[in-house]
């Protein structure tokens, strides 16, 4: 009796381990998400075809936007497993492209185009011989005023931050400061890409993340991150973040690039209606325009937060911007690299809040090869985490000392 009772457990167990096995392979491949493994452009003398191949058959959402002129391709979410195609130089009428999260559930790639073109057609095509699914994008060059004329793009999406964003604990409940960290660029907008291949998007929140590792160890701070990973936040919703969070500071994180490669160093910027200089004007241009890269039709949207400035909530919420700046400086310089005339200001979108003191930290410049050694560093993160934190103890301490006077 033993021995069959012996012989009943180990069939017993050999069925259960092959139906484990099988759940596991069945929940790894349930989870698996569809990808792109390939792409193609195609020039001919009247046309250009984009081709994506793909995993499996998909959905989606062609539209064009105007001024710069694009086509943009809303996908499901994929996962791109092909060389980084953003910023990609291309021939024929697609100048380059850029792919990446828009939202969650939503991957979209974007074709910056040489000049007007018009959407042939667009269609998905079966596996046949050695190819999968393909989806296919025909372009033919066309005038302005047509070109315009097939300009229908969607609503301005209002994506919800990430699932990981959480709001600030009610003040009477939690002594703690607010601090919101905003990790520069992301998904479909890569930001600045070095000559290495390094993405702006991916320093930025590399060190968002250890910033909000060390401001958390002190306890004295709940921080909430505009974006937790590679996805796309427009501007208005990173300053909607931070004001739905009630933050007591904001922070936001860049590593551009600068013409002149042999310049390196952080600057700090604060927001101003008129710009220190036409540097800092150049570069809240760019950055102010990163809604437009990721293909955000602005045509509709009201710029509210341009009256903000003349609020005089605002200018009170620029003063304590600018004492924070001023705090921020000194303390960079001890671990960092800093410019000449390391603050200055101009009008960044994403500075506009008007009662949460805000502040843009250019960490350093991805066009420099030394920069972008120290960006990608984890010594140097931790660098420019440990600064940033030790301004914000002085900046709260200062804070706290005058309401204790009062």
């Amino acid at each position: 009796m033993g021995r069959v009772s012996i012989g009943r457990g180990k069939r017993a167990g050999a069925i259960l381990t092959v139906l484990l096995v099988f759940a596991l392979g069945w929940t790894a491949a349930a989870a698996a998400q569809p990808s792109v493994t390939g792409v193609r452009i195609g020039k001919h003398p009247d046309s250009t075809r984009f081709v994506l191949d793909l995993s499996e058959n998909v959905s989606f959402k062609v539209f064009t936007l105007a001024d710069p002129y694009r086509v943009v391709i809303d996908l499901p979410e994929l996962e791109w497993k092909v060389d980084q195609g953003e910023a990609k130089e291309t021939e024929g009428l697609v100048e380059r492209y850029r792919f990446g999260l828009f939202k969650p559930g939503n991957a979209r790639l974007v074709l910056d185009l040489r000049k007007p073109a018009t959407v042939k057609q667009a269609f998905l095509l079966p596996p046949q011989g050695p190819y999968g699914y393909r989806f296919v994008l025909d372009l033919e060059a066309t005038d302005r005023a047509s070109f315009l004329a097939s300009v229908a793009a969607p609503t301005t999406p209002e994506p919800s931050p990430p699932a990981a964003i959480e709001p600030a604990p009610a003040k009477r409940k939690d002594s703690r400061r607010t601090v919101v960290v905003d990790p520069g660029h992301g998904g479909v907008d890569p930001g600045t890409i070095s000559a290495d291949g390094t993405y702006e998007k991916d320093v930025t929140l590399a060190v968002a993340r250890e910033l909000k590792r060390t401001l958390e160890a002190t306890g004295k701070y709940h921080v909430v991150m505009t974006r937790d990973r590679d996805i796309f936040i427009p501007l208005g919703e990173r300053v909607e973040i931070g004001r739905r969070a009630k933050a007591d500071l904001f922070i936001s994180l860049h590593a551009d690039s600068i013409k002149d490669s042999s310049i390196r160093g952080s600057t700090i910027y604060t927001l101003s209606e008129t710009a220190s200089d036409k540097e800092a004007a150049a570069l809240a241009s760019k950055e102010n325009r990163a809604d437009v890269l990721a293909g955000v039709d602005l045509g509709a949207e009201s710029d509210v937060l341009a009256e903000i400035l003349i609020d005089l909530m605002q200018r009170e919420t620029m003063n304590y911007s600018v004492e924070f700046a001023g705090l921020l400086v000194p303390s960079m310089d001890k671990k960092v690299i800093m410019r000449t005339n390391s603050h200055r200001f101009a009008g960044f979108r994403v500075l506009k809040a008007p009662d949460v003191p805000s502040v843009l930290v250019e960490m350093g410049y991805l066009s420099n090869r030394q920069d972008t050694r120290f960006l990608k560093s984890s010594r140097g993160q931790k660098d420019i985490a440990t600064a940033i934190t030790a301004a914000v103890n002085t900046y709260f301490a200062r804070h706290d000392a005058r309401l204790s006077s009062h």
